[in-house]
């Protein structure tokens, strides 16, 4: 459905988006993951039809984006982070009158209303006054008027930007049913909220896309972590020491506890693979007493590989 082909970006010098590549899908859900400033909107509004590479083809449907833009836009539907809506109009005419405008005749957004009105949620505010509403239904009269024209492929940047945690859950649904009809592309730098929603994931990071596939096989490109928690008796220094003398410790945070007559140190520690044996056998070499080595909490493996790849580490394979 989608197909972009070293597609660039620049602001005069400086690249917005360099040389990215890849293709999404009939009636996918995939997720652009990056940090703020990443290059997320830019590829958007590209691929939406505002925006015109400096470098790259993208075509949407066959249809290319810079020979033929007014043909792109009637297969797309975007919403951007700010929902552009009319605040002083009613819900359900700003949704018709935003269905003529993309080129529907009247009786085809009339047709299409109550379906769109019941995908949003919207059909018991259908006459009230988009100012009047709350953020979260403003996202979702945003989301509509992406696609009361019915568009091939819907894009929504930060979709759920300033919502609390009911509204994501309620927003959550509305974009997974969109893929019912058509092929949805969203952006965000909330990486639970990708993880939950998507099929596939594109990461891109400073204007380069540095990794794509599914949650799992994303994780799989992470070392498998193991995270454990020690409690020791003991010096600090001598546990720090042990630490990071050893070559399978990737990092750990320490804590001081003063306990009855003695004092506990508390540490939690990411091995580099399944070391614990070492980890018992370099602690118990010292005058260290060990208390306690359980299994702690660990980052997700798809968290920690978005983090690898957003800080440098990987952001040139």
């Amino acid at each position: 459905m989608i197909e972009a082909t070293g597609l660039t970006r620049y602001y005069g010098d400086f690249p917005a988006l360099q040389d990215a590549s890849f293709t999404i899908a009939d009636r996918e859900i995939v997720g652009l993951l990056g940090l703020n400033g990443a290059g997320k909107s830019t590829a958007m509004k590209i691929l939406a039809g505002l925006l015109l590479p400096s470098a790259g083809t993208v075509k949407v449907g066959g249809v290319d984006a810079v020979l033929d833009p007014d043909a792109l836009r009637r297969k797309i539907g975007f919403l951007p982070e700010e929902p552009p809506l009319y605040r002083e109009m009613r819900v359900r005419e700003f949704l018709q009158w935003c269905g003529e405008l993309k080129g529907r005749t009247r009786k085809q957004v009339a047709d299409a209303m109550p379906t769109v009105l019941q995908t949003c949620d919207l059909t018991h505010v259908a006459e009230r006054v988009i100012g009047e509403l709350s953020h979260g239904y403003k996202k979702r009269v945003g989301i509509a008027q992406a696609i009361i024209h019915r568009p091939e492929v819907v894009i929504l940047d930060e979709p759920i930007s300033g919502l609390d945690p009911q509204q994501i859950v309620e927003m959550r649904k509305v974009v997974r049913s969109l893929k019912e009809f058509a092929t949805v592309l969203i952006s965000s730098h909330i990486l639970s909220e990708i993880e939950q929603t998507c099929d596939r994931i594109l990461v891109i990071h400073k204007g380069k896309l540095v990794a794509e596939g599914s949650d799992e096989e994303l994780s799989a490109r992470g070392e498998r972590d193991r995270n454990v928690a020690l409690m020791v008796r003991g010096g600090e220094a001598e546990l720090r020491a042990v630490l990071d003398q050893a070559s399978f410790v990737e990092r750990y945070e320490l804590a001081v506890r003063d306990g009855e007559g003695h004092r506990e140190l508390a540490a939690k520690v990411v091995l580099t693979g399944d070391h614990r044996k070492a980890l018992v056998n370099a602690l118990v070499q010292t005058d260290l007493e060990l208390r306690e080595l359980t299994a702690a909490s660990a980052t997700s493996d798809l968290e920690r590989v978005f983090l690898k790849l957003t800080s440098g580490e990987e952001a040139k394979a």
